[in-house]
């Protein structure tokens, strides 16, 4: 499908996707030139990789009749398209490379990168195909590590940052930023029949899977999304010291970012920690303020 696409075009390919998607982390309008591409054949491994977990779409090149809107791969055919994926990345295809690891593989051996990141994020999207409940903290914590940790070291390292202190201080926050996206859509992921909240700590007080489905925001329930927010806010507060150990414009980029998760945090306090009726969330107001504050406190 690809035929012999050549390394320019491999990169043009993931800048188009990076400027043509949303998300919450980097994509390179704010770096130096001869980095953006990294930055962007980075995102659009991410990006489609997550894709492929939590759609299937990108696995799938003709939909026929049923059309991509209609189009739903089994767990099966999701984690296969992501084994594949993982495969292809290891040891490249004789024919038809895609695009995006043709760049983000040259972008590993032109920056030294870590293989092991991009092999984490592939555990971590396959597991949440066959995995929707958590057991213990410890669980939650592991799928972090390898889920939201690697997206932030990757930022630090394509930067030129390699100090272990900086790159522990960003596992602090993605890793309370990707539980702060879990106390946040505790209502939103059981429409997929997913929890991770601890099974152990829902049991401790008296939350119960049908308290979840039926909607009840209970006392026990209160307690124990104040109990997540307490621990959460604690990991921010480790690494709330990285922004200011970084330049402009990364220093900016990392502090908003710090600064936009703690306020989830205090939504979800406004709402006596009840996520299960109503998702917070940013709005068009916090942005001037979170803004604002980035700039005072650089």
């Amino acid at each position: 499908m690809f035929g012999c696409m050549t390394l320019e075009e491999a990169y043009a390919h993931c800048t188009e996707l990076a400027h043509t998607h949303y998300e919450n982390f980097p994509v390179g309008r704010l770096v130096p030139a001869g980095l953006a591409r990294h930055v962007h054949a980075v995102y659009a491994f991410a990006r489609h990789t997550d894709d492929l977990a939590d759609e299937g779409y990108a696995a799938v090149h003709d939909f026929g009749e049923r059309g991509l809107a209609t189009f739903q791969p089994t767990p099966e055919e999701r984690l296969t398209a992501l084994k594949k994926w993982e495969a292809d990345l290891l040891n490249p295809p004789a024919a038809d490379d895609p695009p995006i690891l043709i760049a983000v593989r040259n972008t590993i051996r032109e920056l030294d990168l870590p293989l092991s990141l991009f092999t984490d994020l592939l555990s971590a999207f396959q597991q949440d195909v066959v995995k929707a409940r958590y057991v213990n903290y410890a669980e939650v914590l592991d799928y972090c590590r390898r889920s939201a940790n690697p997206i932030g070291r990757l930022v630090l390292l394509l930067h030129g940052h390699r100090e272990n202190e900086k790159l522990l201080a960003s596992d602090a926050i993605c890793t309370a930023l990707q539980l702060a996206n879990f106390w946040q859509d505790v209502s939103v992921d059981l429409l997929k029949d997913r929890i991770y909240l601890p099974q152990e700590e829902m049991a401790a007080h008296g939350v119960t899977l049908d308290d979840l489905k039926a909607g009840r925001a209970t006392t026990g329930f209160r307690h124990l999304i104040e109990m997540q927010v307490e621990r959460t806010r604690k990991l921010f507060a480790a690494g709330e010291r990285l922004s200011r150990e970084l330049p402009w414009p990364l220093s900016w980029e990392i502090r908003l970012t710090w600064l936009g998760g703690s306020r989830i945090l205090d939504k979800i306090v406004d709402l006596n920690y009840d996520t299960l009726h109503e998702r917070p969330k940013l709005s068009k107001l916090d942005l001037p303020l979170l803004l604002g504050q980035t700039v005072l406190s650089a």
